[in-house]
C-alpha cells in the first residue's frame, strides 16, 4: 500500500480536475481523425498503447525519474531540459511540452510548491526550458510523491489526455473511454514494473504520430494545439 501522503498527492495531481493544461493537446489524433486513419475505439486504444510503449516508457519516464533524483540541483534540471529539447524532433511536440510544463509550474507556484517559483524564474532568464517531464519530476518530488507514484501519475495523465482528446473529437463515447483505459491497463502495469532506464539512453519512436503532429499546424479549423 503506498504511503498515504504520496497516494493522496497522486490522486490529486492525476485528477482531470487538476488544471495541468494538457487538454490543449491531441498528440496527432486530430490529424489522424481527419485523414480517416483512426476512427474506432479499438484504433484509439492501439494509438494510446503505441504512445505509452514507444515514447512515454523510453523517453518521459527516464527524464522524469532523473529530474526527481536531481531535486534541488538546478544545473542538472537544466541539463535534462536541454536533453529533452534535443531529443524531441517535432517543433510542435517541443513547444507543447514547454507549454504544458509552464502551465504546471504556474499552478504549483500558486500552490507555493517548493522550487516552482525558482524554476519559473530560471525559464524566464533562459537558463532552463521547462519541458513537461522535467517539471513533473521537480514538482512532484517537492510535493512528497514517491517515484512509483510519479510514474503512475505521469502515465495516467497521458492516458486520460489522449482518451479525452478522442472523446472531444467525437471518435469515442464516455463508456468507450473507460473501456480503453481498462484495455491498456495490463500493458501499463507491465511498463510501470520495468526499471526507469538510464536517461542517457532516452529515445522515442512514434513516427506516424509525429508526422501527424507536424502536419497539424497547416490544417484549418483546429480544435487542439497539436
Amino acid at each position: 500500500m503506498p504511503e498515504p501522503h504520496s497516494l493522496l498527492g497522486a490522486l490529486q495531481y492525476a485528477d482531470s480536475f487538476f488544471p495541468s493544461g494538457s487538454i490543449a493537446f491531441s498528440w496527432g489524433l486530430e490529424t489522424l481523425r481527419l485523414d480517416g486513419e483512426i476512427a474506432s475505439p479499438g484504433q484509439v486504444a492501439q494509438f494510446l498503447e503505441a504512445q505509452l510503449r514507444h515514447r512515454w516508457a523510453i523517453f518521459d519516464v527516464p527524464v522524469l525519474i532523473a529530474a526527481m533524483r536531481a531535486h534541488g540541483k538546478m544545473d542538472r534540471l537544466a541539463d535534462l531540459d536541454d536533453l529533452a529539447e534535443a531529443m524531441t524532433l517535432a517543433t510542435e511536440l517541443r513547444e507543447g511540452s514547454r507549454r504544458a510544463g509552464a502551465a504546471l509550474l504556474k499552478v504549483h507556484a500558486g500552490l507555493c510548491t517548493p522550487g516552482a517559483a525558482e524554476y519559473r524564474e530560471a525559464i524566464a532568464q533562459r537558463k532552463a526550458r521547462g519541458h513537461l517531464p522535467v517539471v513533473q519530476g521537480l514538482l512532484w518530488k517537492a510535493s512528497g510523491l514517491s517515484e512509483e507514484a510519479c510514474r503512475a501519475v505521469s502515465a495516467h495523465t497521458l492516458c486520460t489526455g489522449i482518451v479525452g482528446a478522442a472523446l472531444r473529437l467525437s471518435m469515442i463515447g464516455h463508456l468507450d473511454a473507460q473501456k480503453i483505459l481498462l484495455q491498456v491497463r495490463p500493458m501499463l502495469v507491465e511498463l510501470l514494473q520495468l526499471p526507469a532506464g538510464d536517461v542517457e539512453d532516452v529515445r522515442a519512436y512514434a513516427p506516424h504520430a509525429e508526422i501527424a503532429i507536424m502536419r497539424h499546424e497547416v490544417q484549418d479549423g483546429r480544435l487542439f494545439a497539436n
